[in-house]
């Protein structure tokens, strides 16, 4: 009896509770969002906050504020002084996992913008997730300046709230009061560039490069995946115009981590930015979407591989272990060609003891703390005719100290014509076998590169050692190289 009297109550209250409800009042709910109103002398640009921030860093470094007033670098706007609003479009989607707890705005929705008031954006530090439900990728935004302040955080430019000596989030109590969503929704253009002319003035926003590839030693990667991953997954993107580089950066909560690398090539559009550490600059992708890689020709350099051969031969073709080098001075004679490609950094004669000694005198290069924004340098050898005998074998040894984001190749040409004008042009190939130190590598060590079997090459060659530094100068290390002989 008890559940009978129990069901007809819940069909009791079901029936009056749909007699109240007509069928026109099924409406769909307004979703309508109103257009804030600004105040158009409140609104200020993103190089007027820039120069707040620029400011602040010329007053500490001047000494003009006492250890109260001091920022650590950062610039604030007052609650109580003039409101100052700026508007920006959104570029970032933590829809995918590789954004987390920020927005990324960008002034204008694309890149024709006037030359006063240039192309610029920042990092607005947010204490709430999941913001692509309401600023979406092209949302355009107001942000209220007043009681919020301007510094760097991870090497960009950061939106947030004063923090004792740093920027901190804004909360989720707080956030709609100074973060303003308008109703336009714009389509976001981005700015076709090229990895080697991006510069600090491109951070913190949306930009496209065309024609490139995941390094080929990379293939076999996932996007953030992998047991070595850890916070985030970085692979290497390279040009196939110019042969720079840029890292991509992918967080392995992203949920595309786990999908393989683009094979191909073509282009790829994301954000410029900083790895945490503010070492290197990143790519940031919102979407596995932004990747368009449709090209199957890769722009893999050439390879040369004979193997390892089992010994080394007894006649010597060439050999240099530097000892007739002064110290200090760029490496020359010995038919060597020392060439700076770029920046001021060559190989160098190179002397010392201790913990990362020498082999008595080494050859070395290195754009540590150099200010060069780029650094590329070569050392080749004079050419050897591998037609004149059989069973060619090369030897060398090679050591670094801390070598970080720079990288030292193992190159070789049949074509050049042995003048420094035409490197640039000759065909450059990898010789793969040769083992050269890697940064895991214990700096005070000398490794050997094993016995490169060339006996399967023919012609005129020309071996080189080239340095790449990545462009920053504080992170870039040095490389070591002694010992060469080719024999057979």
């Amino acid at each position: 009896m008890n559940k009978i009297i129990t069901l007809l109550s819940v069909f009791a209250f079901v029936f009056s509770m749909a007699s109240c409800v007509q069928d026109d009042d099924y409406d769909t709910p307004n979703l309508t969002i109103n257009e804030p109103e600004i105040d158009p002398n409140s609104k200020t640009t993103f190089k007027a906050v820039v120069q707040r921030y620029v400011s602040a860093v010329d007053a500490n470094e001047n000494g003009e504020l006492d250890d109260n007033e001091r920022g650590d670098d950062i610039g604030i706007f007052e609650a109580d002084e003039s409101e100052l609003i700026i508007e920006g479009y959104v570029v970032s989607s933590d829809k995918g996992g590789n954004f987390f707890e920020e927005l990324i705005i960008q002034n204008y929705p694309d890149d024709s913008n006037p030359s006063e008031n240039p192309r610029l954006g920042f990092k607005v530090e947010l204490n709430v997730s999941s913001l692509y439900n309401t600023y979406e990728f092209g949302r355009k935004v107001y942000i209220k300046m007043n009681g919020l302040a301007i510094g760097e955080s991870n090497g960009v430019l950061v939106i947030g709230k004063p923090d004792g000596t740093q920027v901190g989030q804004i909360q989720a109590f707080e956030f709609q009061d100074f973060i303003m969503r308008s109703a336009e929704v714009a389509e976001i253009t981005p700015k076709v560039t090229a990895i080697s002319e991006l510069t600090e003035l491109d951070e913190n926003t949306f930009i496209q490069l065309d024609d490139v590839q995941i390094n080929r030693n990379q293939l076999d990667k996932t996007f953030a995946g992998d047991v070595s991953d850890e916070f985030d997954g970085f692979r290497t993107l390279e040009s196939c115009s110019d042969n720079s580089t840029l890292t991509l950066q992918t967080s392995t909560f992203a949920d595309f981590k786990s999908l393989p690398v683009p094979q191909l090539r073509g282009s790829i559009k994301g954000i410029y930015s900083r790895d945490f550490r503010d070492d290197f600059s990143v790519l940031l992708i919102n979407t596995r979407e932004d990747i368009s890689f449709e090209n199957e020709e890769r722009c893999d350099p050439i390879e040369l591989s004979c193997g390892l051969a089992s010994a080394q031969g007894t006649n010597n073709l060439f050999a240099d272990d530097f000892e007739s080098q002064s110290t200090g001075s760029l490496i020359s004679g010995n038919g060597w060609t020392n060439y700076i490609e770029s920046g001021t950094e060559g190989w160098e004669a190179y002397s010392s003891g201790g913990t990362n000694a020498s082999l008595g005198v080494s050859a070395r290069v290195g754009s540590f703390r150099s200010d060069d924004a780029s650094t590329i340098a070569w050392l080749i050898s004079p050419a050897i005719n591998l037609d004149a005998q059989d069973n060619e074998t090369l030897v060398f040894q090679t050591s670094n100290s801390f070598s970080d984001g720079s990288e030292m190749e193992l190159l070789f040409s049949n074509d050049w014509d042995g003048t420094e004008e035409g490197i640039s042009a000759a065909t450059w190939g990898i010789l793969t076998d040769g083992y050269i130190t890697q940064d895991s590598d214990f700096f005070g060590a000398w490794f050997d590169s094993g016995i490169v079997d060339l006996s399967c090459a023919s012609g005129t060659i020309y071996i080189a050692f080239k340095y790449t530094g990545s462009g920053e100068a504080d992170f870039d290390g040095t490389y070591e190289l002694d010992e060469i002989s080719i024999d057979y």
